[in-house]
């Protein structure tokens, strides 16, 4: 199958919504949000959730799919930072490798702060990363489990903390594609994307079934996963969650805060 077939798709279940039903006519290629970016790239897929720090620093290459990303509401549930002490008092903190967006945010939200603690790059894993650090941030699925297990660890919620210093949600991800990319392709892809998510919106036997899949994938009880899709992220771009990407891109990226934008036919 041609590259222009090719959807990429974040692994964790913040995508579930939007791939609950893909025809046979498209394959999907998972991965973690980092590792899309350079599969894009390279013509493996012909658009992804990329981490929306990573369009910022390849803004010359690629464009934006409108309506449709990974949008963070007052409280995301899944970008966490945890650890043993307050964050206030914390030396070092873990980020972890697969997410750019997320490390960026922690940096920007603690540099409000006038905090500046040392940052150390490790593999997602919470035990290994206060093995070694004061604080560790952890993104996905993983940080949603953690939470659940170790809720007294808990320290910060980037989603909320982004959103109580900006009014804005936060844009933790977008789908992009290549500036050559075929349009006519984009829009399929688009159409059935929106229009997948738009189903799961809309009706309930689905969205039990979504809810109900994405509980087993991650061993988190259907309550949690349902409160996660209603309350905590979505994959809409609403004009707020625009004004939030470009005051992210502008302030965190520090690059023009217009994105630029495929036209769909």
């Amino acid at each position: 199958m041609s590259w222009d077939g090719v959807l990429g798709r974040v692994s964790f279940i913040n995508c579930d919504p939007v791939f609950h039903t893909i025809p046979d006519s498209w394959q999907v290629l998972s991965a973690p949000p980092s590792w899309l970016t350079g599969h894009l790239l390279r013509r493996d897929c012909i658009t992804a959730p990329i981490p929306t720090a990573d369009y910022a620093s390849n803004v010359g290459e690629l464009s934006l799919i409108r309506d449709i990303g990974i949008v963070g509401r007052e409280s995301v549930g899944s970008v966490l930072l945890f650890g043993n002490r307050p964050i206030e008092t914390m030396r070092d903190i873990a980020l972890p490798s697969d997410s750019s967006t997320s490390n960026m945010l922690m940096r920007w939200i603690l540099m409000q702060r006038g905090l500046d603690p040392k940052y150390v790059k490790m593999g997602p894993d919470m035990d290994s990363m206060l093995d070694e650090c004061d604080g560790a941030l952890i993104i996905g699925d993983r940080a949603i489990a953690a939470a659940i297990h170790n809720p007294e660890l808990v320290r910060m919620d980037l989603g909320r903390e982004w959103a109580e210093i900006t009014g804005l949600p936060m844009v933790f991800g977008v789908f992009a594609a290549r500036n050559d990319s075929d349009d006519h392709s984009i829009s399929r892809a688009r159409k059935l994307m929106l229009g997948n998510y738009n189903i799961f919106l809309e009706q309930e036997e689905v969205r039990n079934v979504v809810i109900s899949n994405a509980s087993k994938k991650v061993s988190l009880s259907v309550e949690r996963v349902g409160e996660y899709y209603a309350n905590e992220v979505s994959n809409l771009l609403s004009p707020e969650s625009i004004k939030g990407l470009r005051v992210f891109l502008e302030e965190v990226c520090d690059i023009d805060s217009n994105p630029h934008w495929f036209d769909h036919n």
